[in-house]
């Protein structure tokens, strides 16, 4: 492994091992490419090297050079790097599958090598391409060569020898460490085919190409160094870094049933045909984060670096926002929010905005919540900051609501019915007697004992029950599908 460091915030991770000569011919030209006067301008460079220990083209050889590839990219995760450099053609074979599970930017070698021919070669529409057999039949330059604006053509074999890949990777081949002689003239002979074919430029595709240009000598036809191109492409910066799929990041275990509840209405809410249609979760269930009603209304142990290193954990990870489903926890989202660089959505104040939204004309809203939740105030100022005034249960209802909570047969304890359904009623009950037409479910709990929507109490009176983990969830897919474009996402919701 080589690091060079500079202190530029630029840090490019180089994938060496899978042509150990044309990955350090990569390395020395983007040092060079880099614009800079003196050591320090440099870029951060990690240039980090392993025995590939694949070899062909089947498909064993194809899965063992995706995992080193996306092994060698997760380490770079973990040391700071911001761009991959992957110096392989055929790695590009795979590339949407890496891009697909890595925050990092991958550099795309062939779209650097088109990038050059464009820029160069304005007026070239024949292209020719010296790469593999292997790699011909994966079509990999049509793609980026499309026609009819372009057309590729390919050496043609040779007693039935493909000249490049015999150059490359057969006995005496350049991978062998050989630079002249024999390997030299089958590539010599493959550029001349390709000039009686029309090409009108040509353009390796295997890294080892490069390394030989000079013993090749000035051909018919324009011979790009493609390794040059890459590292001149990578240090311009000027490609595609759009973002990975969006992520969830979940707060589990606060408590454990909830969790599960949260993650089927994420599911639920989802618009979606196919399982690639629904959204990218990450899930830390901790159920060892100390109970938050306890500290908050007697001497339980304080979970807030509990819940801190929980959402550290999310956003490590790689997660784009945090949800947490339980109401409690939101005491103490404004402690940890400021440390972490994803926002936490607030469960809370999306659930008042909805409530705003959607009963306008409504002013007391009820409260079924843990006594923390209540003695926090964290409902109390979300809702007064709406103009609505919370109402909760007397203290022997509020007794009751607890129980069905925590208590023996409660929810927690994992019972749905029976004693804990008959007590959240009884509160249900009670606050329709304190005349409110709209109930909050201020517990995650609570949903999976009382269904949201309309209930009915003894009397014929009809009031609604508001779900906040059903809001939050309708709320973080929102901001999947819109790759979380709100203006306000990064503040304390």
């Amino acid at each position: 492994m080589i690091s060079v460091v500079g202190q530029s915030r630029r840090k490019y991770g180089v994938i060496g091992g899978l042509g150990p000569l044309a990955s350090a011919d990569v390395f020395f030209k983007l040092i060079k490419a880099t614009p800079a006067s003196s050591d320090v301008e440099h870029a951060d460079v990690i240039f980090e090297q392993h025995p590939f220990r694949g070899s062909g083209a089947g498909s064993m050889a194809t899965t063992e050079r995706k995992l080193y590839v996306f092994d060698m990219i997760r380490d770079f995760e973990r040391r700071g790097v911001t761009t991959v450099v992957l110096p392989c053609f055929l790695s590009h074979t795979f590339v949407d599958e890496l891009k697909a599970n890595t925050s990092l930017t991958i550099a795309d070698i062939v779209e650097a090598v088109r990038a050059h021919v464009q820029k160069k070669y304005p007026d070239a529409k024949r292209i020719g391409v010296l790469t593999s057999d292997y790699m011909r039949e994966k079509r990999l330059f049509e793609r980026y060569f499309a026609a009819p604006q372009f057309e590729v053509v390919h050496p043609r074999r040779v007693d039935d020898i493909d000249l490049v890949t015999d150059a490359v990777y057969g006995a005496g081949g350049i991978k062998c460490g050989n630079l002249r002689g024999h390997p030299v003239e089958l590539l010599r002979r493959a550029c001349d085919d390709l000039a009686g074919q029309g090409a009108e430029v040509i353009v390796p595709g295997l890294t080892e190409i490069a390394l030989v240009a000079d013993e090749l000598g000035l051909t018919e036809v324009p011979l790009v160094d493609s390794n040059l191109a890459y590292a001149q492409f990578v240090v311009s910066g000027r490609f595609d870094s759009s973002s990975p799929v969006f992520k969830i990041g979940v707060v589990g275990g606060v408590g454990p049933a909830a969790t599960v509840d949260f993650l089927g209405k994420i599911v639920g809410n989802t618009p979606a045909s196919r399982d690639q249609d629904h959204i990218k979760l990450l899930v830390e269930q901790n159920p060892q984060i100390p109970d938050r009603t306890e500290n908050l209304i007697g001497e339980g142990a304080d979970p807030t670096v509990s819940l801190y290193a929980t959402c550290k954990k999310l956003e490590d990870g790689g997660a784009d926002l945090i949800a947490i489903p339980c109401n409690t926890a939101h005491a103490f989202v404004e402690r940890i929010q400021p440390y972490l660089g994803i926002p936490i959505v607030n469960m809370l104040t999306v659930t008042v905005s909805y409530l705003r939204e959607a009963f306008p004309d409504v002013r007391d809203v009820g409260l079924l919540a843990t006594s923390g939740t209540i003695e926090s105030g964290v409902y109390r100022k979300a809702l007064a900051s709406q103009g609505l005034r919370q109402v909760v249960p007397g203290p022997a209802l509020q007794m009751r609501v607890m129980e069905a909570i925590y208590g023996k047969q409660g929810v927690k304890a994992g019972f749905k019915s029976g004693q804990c359904q008959e007590d959240i009623r009884a509160a249900v009950e009670g606050l329709i007697e304190e005349g409110v037409g709209v109930i909050v479910l201020g517990c995650t709990e609570l949903p999976i004992l009382l269904t949201s929507g309309e209930f009915i109490g003894s009397r014929g009176t009809r009031v609604q029950l508001i779900d906040p983990t059903e809001v939050l969830a309708r709320k973080c897919v929102g901001y999947a599908k819109t790759r979380g474009a709100e203006p306000t996402l990064h503040r304390v919701q």
